[in-house]
């Protein structure tokens, strides 16, 4: 064996380095004490906003509160239409009624663009509330004609 290297003779696979092994990590630079670990990214800049002159994202409507007072409105006036519902209509109506409020305040400041649901359900609920009244007084009314 004629070599120039000192030392065992090495294959034509272990010149190449371990795939498996552990790599080494980066260099850091020198801490000095009281000084926080620097990251790897830690001297660039932050990225400059996307729209320079926007503030932010404008604020996005609820119209939750104008439609459930709708929904509530029409299903309360539907139950005080038929009479032996009218505790389901007295109900949805007292909700309707606060629903449709806050919605119609929401729509005057502006958070909210509904203000037609808000009132319609405001009024289905007044009507669904009075509607089983003028029924229980047409009721007592009829009874007292009889006894």
């Amino acid at each position: 064996m004629s070599s120039n290297t000192p030392g065992p003779q090495q294959g034509p696979y272990e010149s190449q380095a371990n795939p498996y092994a552990t790599p080494t990590p980066p260099a850091q630079p020198p801490q000095f004490p009281g000084q926080p670990p620097q990251y790897p990214g830690a001297g660039y800049p932050a990225a400059p906003p996307v729209h320079p002159g926007m503030a932010g994202m404008p604020m996005q409507l609820s119209n939750g509160m104008g439609t459930a007072a709708l929904v509530c409105g029409i299903v309360g006036l539907v139950c005080g239409i038929t009479y032996f519902l009218w505790v389901f209509a007295v109900i949805l109506g007292i909700l309707a009624i606060i629903f449709g409020a806050i919605g119609k305040g929401k729509v005057s400041r502006g958070e909210a663009n509904n203000g037609g649901s808000a009132t319609a359900g405001l009024v289905c609920g007044i009507i669904g509330m009075v509607l089983p009244a003028i029924y229980l007084a047409a009721l007592d009314a009829a009874l007292d004609s009889i006894f």
